[in-house]
């Protein structure tokens, strides 16, 4: 399955690069590179409980939006390079610690090798692997992760072409994201929760609020409303954005969003019947940005 880097298409950026020799769009190469590796208890509630979630970020993306909050990884490069067999290791690791179950956040563009861990961790992983992903993912990558995922967690960044363009690069982002959200919906069914409230399957859809464009947002709710039943997947209203990296260079979106600009959001999506998460003010901060390593920090 490696060889599927040395064309590589596995995200809608098709970039077909060697990967084995240079890098791709998403930063790359062929060896998986994570820039952290740790519980992590930041997430959704029924993905976070107990000792929180076992997160693995993976360094590059394929999106690389302006205002990133881990733009240290998906923009310039942090991370350390790792094998299959030491991704497998430290899914068992984190099971070990407690995590209620593996987050891989931002792994689009090493799905061949994940997989490969996964098989390699196969009948010992206990618990549910977690694909934590920017929507934007193309089918037949997600076509590969059938069977291996048990729960999904896509963020719904932008309705209008136009602001996903100007802020992503990525014009066919909602045409893109809003195909790659139902088929994960169809994967892994319903929400399902253990007698804890822990979630078993199913996916939540992510949503950051992006200051001076309520009306992008409420366009996403109304997509889920027209697309799914208020049971078919859970929904995370998020007002943590925090003008980084980037953000300066669009005065509309530098600055933290108000209280009204979110109010009107929720507003938007109230009439579907989803449930739903949505954050406090103060969720708004670079303190909950996680550390992230240039080097395995074990071996430090």
């Amino acid at each position: 399955m490696n060889d599927i880097y040395e064309h590589c298409k596995l995200c809608p950026r098709k970039c077909g690069a060697d990967r084995s020799v240079a890098a791709g769009f998403c930063g790359e190469g062929n060896k998986i590179r994570i820039a952290r590796a740790a519980l992590h208890k930041w997430e959704e509630p029924p993905v976070c409980t107990g000792n929180g979630s076992g997160a693995v970020f993976f360094s590059g993306c394929s999106l690389r939006c302006c205002y990133c909050q881990n733009y240290e990884i998906s923009h310039l490069g942090k991370g350390y390079e790792i094998s299959e067999k030491q991704l497998g290791e430290i899914m068992l690791r984190l099971q070990d610690e407690g995590a209620c179950n593996i987050n891989l956040v931002s792994a689009a563009h090493f799905v061949p090798s994940v997989i490969g861990a996964l098989d390699r961790v196969k009948g010992r992983l206990s618990i549910p692997v977690m694909y934590n992903s920017s929507g934007y993912e193309s089918p037949e990558t997600l076509d590969m992760l059938n069977g291996y995922i048990d729960i999904y967690l896509p963020d719904l960044k932008y309705h209008s072409s136009e602001l996903s363009e100007r802020y992503s690069g990525a014009a066919d982002y909602f045409e893109v994201a809003s195909e790659a959200v139902i088929r994960m919906a169809r994967q892994v069914g319903k929400p399902v929760l253990d007698e804890n409230s822990a979630m078993k399957r199913g996916v939540i859809v992510r949503h950051l609020v992006l200051p001076s464009h309520r009306d992008d947002s409420a366009a996403i709710m109304d997509f889920l409303g027209r697309s799914f039943a208020k049971d078919d997947i859970f929904l995370s209203v998020m007002r943590q954005y925090t003008p980084v990296f980037k953000s300066g260079d669009y005065k509309e979106i530098n600055r933290r969003l108000t209280s009204f600009e979110y109010d009107r959001v929720l507003d938007a999506a109230e009439k579907y019947g989803f449930r739903w998460f949505i954050q406090e003010k103060a969720s708004a901060d670079e303190a909950f940005i996680p550390q992230f390593f240039g080097e395995d920090p074990t071996a430090l």
